[in-house]
């Protein structure tokens, strides 16, 4: 005799009537949101009260000197965006002068604040006494305004949209001040200085993100008797670092970015705020005519520049924030070109150099 038995039917999963699931679904679904608007929170509260203060200084080694030169150290200060009161970051910056730079190179948006030329100048006060060169950004023409942040996100590149065309910033009194403590404006203009017995050419442009620049005012090849042509512009837009590179500049220096300002850990910074590629919104890279719209695993070639992009020093005071992504400014070694690729050291924050 054979007995067969039917299969148990499995325990039921909820309480008849689903009261139960309905309230412990409406439970989780709390604890889920409330854990994501927590972790929310305590992002901004990191990003707004901690790592915005947490300035950083990078050191790169850039081999791109001829041979036989002496090493050459570049001070790169960018997009301090400064608004009165903000002691801590003049602090932080005036004190980099006890790195004794050789030459320091400002791209532009020093201000937020019409308020804020005397604490720009005092912030840059002993690194004015140093050779020097600049360019302006687009605070320093224009003032802050609130921005929906999600329009960086969508549109992938961002342009001034030209309802704005009086100048409301004391550009004129900041530049003048530079210039007359001994900077050099490159505003489209060329310059040419020895520093430490090398013969440095420079080639720059009013602000690409604007829409101002007009290279072709500067255009030209490199000169035959300087060391080393730098192309310095605030925003790194490609059709200036291809015209740079194009006319031999051997490195380009650029801020604006913010390196993302607002990045993901283990991801990167979601947008650059150009049609600069993700992958060097900030730190050094190689450039050559046509980068921006090579495969990616494209080898670089031999004669490619080098390419720079600062992070920054600070933000809007519209969005007084960042995130995975820390305020700095770059100390370059230029060395000879048969020295070693470019080696980015620990980064040092919170210190004075």
């Amino acid at each position: 005799m054979i007995t067969t038995f039917a299969p148990r039917p499995p325990a039921p999963l909820r309480p008849r009537g689903g009261a139960w699931d309905a309230a412990t679904l409406a439970r989780r679904t709390a604890l889920a949101v409330g854990s994501v608007a927590a972790t929310g929170a305590a992002c901004v509260a990191w990003g707004h009260f901690v790592e915005r203060h947490l300035y950083t200084l990078r050191r790169f080694t850039v081999p791109v000197l001829p041979p036989g030169a002496l090493p050459l150290r570049v001070l790169h200060v960018s997009d301090l965006h400064l608004v009165p009161g903000q002691e801590r970051r003049m602090r932080w910056v005036h004190d980099l002068a006890a790195l004794e730079p050789d030459l320091v190179v400002n791209t532009g948006d020093n201000m937020s604040s019409p308020a804020a030329v005397p604490d720009v100048l005092a912030t840059f006060d002993e690194l004015l006494d140093l050779p020097g060169v600049f360019v302006c950004g687009s605070n320093d023409y224009y003032s802050p305004r609130f921005t929906n942040p999600l329009r960086y996100l969508t549109q992938g590149r961002s342009h001034h949209d030209g309802t704005r065309t009086e100048r409301d910033m004391p550009w004129r009194e900041l530049t003048a001040a530079f210039r007359e403590r001994g900077w050099t404006d490159l505003t489209h203009a060329r310059s040419r200085i020895e520093v430490e017995g090398v013969r440095l050419e420079f080639v720059g442009v009013d602000d690409p993100h604007l829409g101002l620049d007009e290279y072709e005012r500067v255009a030209g090849p490199a000169a035959d008797d300087a060391d080393l042509t730098i192309g310095v512009t605030h925003a790194p837009y490609q059709r200036v670092l291809d015209a740079m590179v194009g006319d031999g500049a051997g490195l380009v220096l650029a801020g604006h970015t913010h390196g993302g300002q607002v990045c993901v850990p283990g991801w990167g910074a979601l947008t650059t705020n150009c049609d600069l590629d993700a992958g060097r919104v900030k730190g050094v890279s190689r450039w050559w005519p046509g980068a921006g719209t090579a495969a990616r695993g494209t080898p670089e070639p031999d004669d490619a520049a080098w390419l720079e992009v600062s992070a920054g020093l600070g933000h809007s005071p519209m969005a007084p924030y960042r995130f995975a992504c820390r305020p700095e400014a770059t100390l370059l070694t230029l060395v000879p070109r048969e020295s070693s690729a470019p080696a980015d050291t620990r980064p040092t924050p919170e210190r004075t150099p």
